[in-house]
């Protein structure tokens, strides 16, 4: 075979995920051979491969073979199943599953708060299906909203989809219609018991019960007394057996849906709540037990926590029962959604915003669990930590017309109820650019009170460690605020007047010892300097004299001299 009908190829990946791309190509082997080896030893990529291409002169196409494969093995890909090209509803009792609830609840969302039901009112109540008819229009809408992106996902046409929908809809309306005529089950708290227990045995008996437990809802005027009317029925279900689970599981269906609309959970908690307060109250709601006990031993929870209506009392204690799990879960995915979402919680008062974030998260992890993972719950408080750190919160939370100090430990409380890696650095970064401002050393240098200025010093030395920033990030900040402290002491002489004081010796070595020690005034210059005065008074004559006189006092003097020295 003629040379010119071989050659070589050279592919590499940059990185272990990119894709294959062609370095070189050659006619001579060892060339293509060295060169894969060169750049595997230099680490200049990933994985390199060589390739042998043959000409085949009766089609006069290439036949690739690899004959070298070094480096980072290339991860196999994932095969994307293809859709399927059936409708996901094929049959009218498809409808009733809770996915079809959830769809058809935002293809008829508008409709459905207008007339205030839920979708699974809609599929059992047959003078609703004939009111949403007589509309005329709302369910050709509905079946073309959603048979256009079915048609494209499904590589149908959208004639097809909403001839199939079409189909569908008409099916389900005229079996439920053809079911009215015939007469379906009636209940009320007193018969609801018994009509379950009846209905166990029926293979259609959840459509059924259904129906019976919609139609006892239509009297009701709001989400709160459909509420009521569902509570009550639940008081009145069988004490056990498969008539207990299958009504109480026709009851949760209705109450996740209302608990999972605005409107509803609303409601139900009662109106006058602002976002911070109706997620404390939905959080009381779905974990009433564990927020209870924890009111009671945590003030700054019992502080955010409103109480609950009668109503929502009520329907906290049915929610621990296994068949309402959907109800706490949607009420645990509504708290999530508000909680990441970019809606101020207490608009006018950004103060009591992080109380209330800082309450809702103690609260949320303690109930957090299977039906609430920790994951999430970190996740939404991170992405709510991040609107506390921009500027236009902080902006309004600082105010106008505080004094560093104030600021300080306002932007220090801050940082302590965010979470997140980034908030905290981005807290971190507000910090720093208040105590390395010159506004700062000015405003803490120009006080008539220097002793208690030095005192307000070592607190936030203190605070500014135990927020949460890394190392690198506050270390900085403490060596600030101890130059600073050194300066307000040195323009006041503090620790040159204690020591020639007329006051007795121990009361003076015990001011410079707690000034050595970090207790009124920051670690730094001023622990150093009263540190050094405190030492000489102490080996001073009249100072034995005291001490040898007050025996009672030498075992807090030597905890002072300890302290002292492990600050040193």
């Amino acid at each position: 075979m003629p040379a010119a009908d071989v050659h070589f190829e050279v592919f590499v990946r940059r990185y272990p995920d990119s894709g294959w791309a062609l370095k070189m190509a050659t006619d001579v082997r060892a060339t293509a051979l060295d060169t894969a080896n060169e750049l595997i030893r230099k680490g200049a990529v990933a994985a390199v491969r060589v390739m042998r291409e043959t000409l085949d002169p009766e089609s006069g196409e290439f036949h690739g073979l690899t004959i070298l494969n070094l480096g980072v093995p290339e991860k196999p890909r994932k095969v994307k199943a293809p859709e399927p090209t059936e409708p996901l509803c094929v049959a009218p009792q498809d409808l009733y599953t809770c996915h079809a609830r959830e769809r058809i609840g935002r293809l008829f969302e508008t409709w459905l708060e207008r007339h205030e039901a839920c979708p699974f009112e809609l599929l059992h109540r047959p003078d609703l299906v004939e009111q949403l008819e007589a509309s005329g229009v709302e369910i050709t809408h509905a079946i073309q909203k959603i048979a256009v992106p079915e048609a494209h996902s499904r590589g149908a046409s959208v004639g097809e989809m909403t001839a199939s929908f079409k189909s569908l809809g008409e099916r389900a309306i005229e079996r439920l219609m053809k079911d009215a005529r015939k007469g379906l089950p009636q209940v009320s708290p007193d018969t609801f018991g018994k009509v379950a227990a009846q209905l166990a045995r029926d293979p259609e008996g959840a459509y059924r019960l259904g129906c019976a437990v919609a139609t006892h809802l239509s009297p009701a005027r709001s989400w709160g007394e459909k509420v009521g009317l569902l509570l009550d029925l639940a008081d009145n279900a069988p004490p056990e057996g498969a008539g207990r689970a299958l009504a109480l599981s026709v009851i949760a269906q209705p109450l996740e849906e209302i608990v999972g609309c605005e409107k509803g959970l609303d409601n139900i908690l009662g109106g006058g709540l602002d976002l911070g307060a109706r997620l404390a109250a939905m959080t009381r709601l779905a974990a009433a037990t564990v927020v209870d006990h924890l009111v009671k031993a945590e003030p700054s929870v019992a502080k955010v926590m409103p109480e609950l209506s009668t109503r929502a009392q009520r329907l906290a204690k049915w929610l621990p029962c296994a068949d309402f799990e959907g109800v706490r879960a949607a009420i645990g995915q509504r708290i999530l959604r508000d909680l990441g979402g970019q809606r101020r919680l207490r608009p006018s008062d950004p103060v009591s915003e992080i109380d209330v974030i800082r309450g809702l998260a103690m609260a949320l992890t303690a109930a957090s669990g299977k039906l609430l993972p920790l994951d999430n719950v970190q996740a939404a408080v991170t992405a709510r930590s991040k609107m506390l750190v921009a500027r236009d919160f902080v902006e309004v939370y600082l105010g106008e017309g505080n004094t560093v100090q104030e600021e300080a430990e306002a932007l220090v409380w801050l940082t302590e109820n965010i979470i997140g890696a980034s908030n905290k650095r981005e807290a971190g970064r507000w910090l720093s650019s208040l105590i390395l401002s010159l506004r700062f050393e000015r405003e803490c240098r120009e006080t008539h009170h220097p002793a208690m200025r030095l005192v307000e010093l070592a607190k936030l030395q203190k605070a500014v460690a135990r927020c949460g920033l890394v190392e690198e990030a506050f270390k900085p900040l403490q060596l600030k605020l101890g130059e600073i402290g050194g300066l307000v002491e040195a323009d006041a002489r503090l620790i040159a007047t204690t020591a020639r004081a007329t006051a007795p010796a121990l009361n003076r070595l015990t001011a410079l010892l707690k000034l050595a020690c970090g207790e009124s005034g920051p670690l730094g210059p001023v622990a150093d300097r009263a540190r050094a005065e405190a030492m000489k008074l102490a080996r001073a004559d009249d100072t034995r004299a005291e001490l040898s006189g007050a025996p009672d006092q030498v075992d807090a003097i030597r905890d002072l001299l300890k302290h002292a020295a492990l600050a040193a």
